[in-house]
């Protein structure tokens, strides 16, 4: 029987995924024969107009290069009868979809002749159509190409042979231009014929910041205003490694990001890890300097110089909004529209923490204000298990969120700007680096956890007498109203001091905890996924929790309203001595555990919502941005906003714009865009 079930299910299961494809087919015939302009015995074709400039939008300048297009639009014709049918563009739509699309894309524009193998004839009919090959020449008949093609030219290369090829193709053409510049044959080039060649051949690995300052840098090697070949080869290996690079900082940092590492350091942590060259080390801290001038390096440098790739984007932002377009532009206004930003999410990220952990809070305050040496009688809960069931039995599952309304109006302001407040003053701490000393995260903290007292106490008091009503079954019902009333505004701070011995020390402890523990819970690329945040709130929030529980009793005692024949208190140290001298030191420690099973998990909560929110709903003031909620996990196919947003292009058609991209870029086959004027 049980063996028919699965059976069903995998029947069904096909049958699904075989809908699914032929809807998908459906839909590639409809776009294929809505582009497709030739009719031959009742079947349609695309020519290479309709695939390269209508249906891909290249090449869309009148004047445009139509042996270029006829070229790339041979990619899909596998026939190489000039037109398009819709198995072969079917069949490349399949092939983008592979993780080795570009490879085999750029195979396949080379494969003039379609027989699966690309020869020499084939290779150099395309190299020399390139805008490359006609700046700087190649030399077709050196040793280079006859390791590959065979010493007569003759031998053909499969796709596997070809792709090796390629990727060595492109070192040597540097290689070739280099000693194509030095005409003397002194092993120097100039500054300027070592931009040009970089520009050239290696544009992909050059980011924006190596890109403007490359002459700089020339002017950095041992040659002065001149490139030696050593430097020229090891500037190239460094942009090619800057992967190991990074792995090879964050060996010497311990996994921290923002520390200053020296050259020695550096050089210290790479003869342990690798083998990069102490010239390579050299042009890597001269690169650094160019862009600040400090001597030493922190791993923003390095994503600034490392060449650019694709990144998966983890967490979806359902808004994207730039306030500003530098970090120059922030001014007074968006400063205080950033703090309004933080403090609407803080309030949202502190109402849902507290929700979630409400009933561990009324468990808490319960037993803290349960006494003993009154004539009362009996202790009323034998610990907070006990008191969880009570409360269930004697009022309700819904008796555990007596109180919860007000508490929802307090903590959405108070979590907002102790968030807030913690974000405000670490960025004042910060430089330009990123870097944050300790005692900075500590006052960061403390000044977090003094300035939401205004929201704190009346919060509190409310609430803490809201909680214990229930303790009495014959005591009339009292609402977060009438409290208020009876309190009155001066009122409504009773206890304001231990609240402030509490909550300074307390925040003061947990932010740089937190920020700490994510930074050791990020994963290899410095990425905070929501489990590891969630974990890190509540790891902080142990001992922030725990070692502030006396002041959390004090205020407590202070706060409740005492019944007949419990003692009261006039102010702390009224309240601290009494409680020592009539029920011991350990007294203090009452609700220890439930405190820490409440303030851990739903800082943790509450934090964790304000991290995915400003991810969410992101908003780019010109400041910081919390520590490991960048996008950067590199990816293995085409970042999602490097896709086509043409509804046309589905499936792998979403990522054929920029395969043909990586064509130019990654290899340095761009093809002319525009006809030549005839003379």
């Amino acid at each position: 029987m049980v063996f028919s079930v699965g059976k069903e299910r995998t029947i069904t299961s096909d049958r699904s995924a075989g809908y699914l494809k032929r809807a998908k087919t459906d839909k590639l015939h409809d776009i294929f024969n809505k582009y497709a302009s030739i009719e031959r015995n009742g079947e349609k074709y695309m020519t290479a107009v309709d695939f390269v400039q209508k249906y891909l939008g290249l090449f869309s300048d009148a004047n445009f290069n139509l042996e270029s297009v006829k070229l790339l639009a041979g990619i899909v014709d596998t026939s190489k009868d000039g037109l398009i049918s819709f198995p072969e563009f079917q069949a490349f739509e399949g092939l983008l979809c592979v993780p080795d699309a570009l490879y085999k894309t750029a195979f396949q524009l080379f494969d003039t002749n379609g027989n699966g193998v690309v020869n020499f004839d084939e290779f150099s009919e395309v190299m020399k159509k390139t805008v490359l090959h006609n700046k700087i020449p190649f030399d077709m008949n050196g040793g280079f190409v006859k390791l590959y093609f065979g010493r007569d030219k003759k031998r053909a290369i499969s796709y596997a042979e070809f792709s090796q090829f390629l990727h060595d193709f492109h070192e040597e053409y540097a290689m070739e231009a280099f000693r194509r510049s030095d005409q003397s044959g002194s092993g120097f080039i100039s500054a300027l014929d070592f931009q040009d060649i970089m520009i050239n051949i290696k544009s992909h690995l050059l980011t924006r910041e190596v890109k403007a300052n490359l002459v700089a840098a020339a002017s950095g090697g041992q040659g002065g205003k001149r490139v030696s070949f050593p430097y020229f080869m090891a500037f190239n290996s460094l942009l090619n490694n800057m992967e190991l690079i990074k792995r090879i900082y964050l060996n010497a940092t311990t996994g921290n990001r923002n520390q200053e590492v020296t050259k020695e350091e550096f050089l210290h942590s790479a003869q342990m890890m690798s083998q990069i060259t102490p010239l390579e080390v050299d042009i890597l801290f001269l690169l650094c300097d160019l862009l600040h001038q400090t001597g030493r390096i922190v791993y923003n440098d390095l994503q600034a110089i490392a060449p650019e790739q694709y990144f998966k984007q983890i967490t979806k932002r359902l808004a994207e909004i730039k306030a500003v377009s530098s970090p120059e532009e922030r001014g007074l206004v968006i400063q205080v529209l950033e703090n309004a930003y933080r403090f609407t999410l803080g309030s949202i990220g502190g109402a849902v923490g507290a929700t979630a952990v409400y009933p561990i809070d009324l468990v808490k305050t319960r037993m803290q204000n349960q006494r003993a040496g009154s004539f009362i009688g009996e202790l009323m809960y034998r610990n907070s298990f006990d008191c969880c069931k009570k409360v269930i039995r004697h009022e309700g599952f819904f008796g555990l969120y007596r109180g919860l309304v007000p508490q929802l109006m307090g903590v959405a302001p108070e979590k907002a700007i102790k968030l807030t407040v913690n974000d405000f003053v670490r960025d004042k701490f910060m430089d330009k680096n990123g870097n944050l000393p300790l005692y900075g995260e500590i006052i960061s903290g403390a000044c977090a956890g003094g300035s939401q007292v205004i929201f704190t106490n009346p919060l509190e008091i409310v609430k803490i007498r809201l909680q214990v009503a229930g303790e009495i079954a014959s005591g009339a019902k009292i609402s977060a109203l009438s409290v208020v009333k009876e309190l009155g505004l001066f009122g409504m701070y009773k206890g304001a001091k231990a609240c402030f011995l509490r909550d300074i020390p307390f925040s003061a402890i947990y932010f740089p905890a937190y920020a700490h523990t994510k930074v050791k819970l990020a994963d290899e690329n410095g990425y905070n996924h929501p489990l590891s945040l969630l974990f890190a709130g509540a790891i902080a929030g142990v001992p922030a929790a725990s070692l502030v529980t006396p002041a959390d009793v004090i205020k407590t005692r202070l706060q409740v309203v005492a019944r007949a024949g419990q003692t009261t208190y006039s102010g702390v140290i009224d309240a601290a001595g009494k409680i020592y001298r009539e029920e011991g030191l350990r007294a203090f420690w009452k609700g220890a555990t439930a405190r820490v099973f409440r303030s851990s998990p739903q800082f943790g909560v509450t934090l964790l919502t304000y991290e995915i929110l400003q991810r969410l709903f992101f908003i780019d003031f010109g400041g910081t941005r919390p520590s490991g909620s960048e996008l950067n996990v590199p990816s293995t196919g085409v970042a999602e906003e490097m896709k086509s947003t043409n509804p046309d292009h589905i499936g792998g058609y979403q990522v054929a714009l920029p395969i043909f991209a990586g064509i130019e870029s990654k290899f340095g086959l761009c093809l002319p865009k525009f006809q030549v004027a005839s003379s």
